[in-house]
């Protein structure tokens, strides 16, 4: 049973529905990515507060660095349509995906030069042993 009122969650509720630790939600809250109220001791989170860990998860999933989260999350403003947001929101996926293509183009490259030495190697093992 919950010690938090209708509308606000627990540190633990969260890390439950989550799947992560309740030290990695104290690591956001000290980074300044959560600010839950206090009642006491006890953190209560609000439902923005939520929805925040939710996209930080994300973020992460996606490979976003937490300040590059932070940027695109504290950009929020329904107020006139987050179309600023969502504007950055794809310029980093695009970011991303650009360095990602470059990795995989990095990996290929080492990938033949490991198939290369495996056979010379094997070549030379080959002389050494006939």
């Amino acid at each position: 049973m919950s010690n938090t009122t209708a509308g606000s969650y627990s540190i633990s509720e969260l890390a439950q529905e989550f799947g992560i630790t309740t030290r990695t939600i104290r690591f956001y809250e000290d980074k300044g990515l959560l600010t839950p109220q206090r009642r006491g001791q006890t953190r209560v989170y609000s439902p923005e507060d939520r929805v925040r860990l939710k996209l930080i998860l994300r973020g992460k999933r996606l490979g976003f660095s937490l300040d590059e989260s932070r940027e695109i999350i504290d950009m929020y403003d329904p107020a006139h349509g987050n179309v600023e947001q969502l504007n950055r929101l794809l310029e980093r996926i695009d970011a991303k995906r650009q360095q990602l293509r470059q990795q995989q183009r990095d990996i290929e490259k080492v990938l033949a030069q490991l198939d290369d030495a495996t056979a010379r190697t094997e070549a030379a093992l080959k002389e050494q042993t006939t």
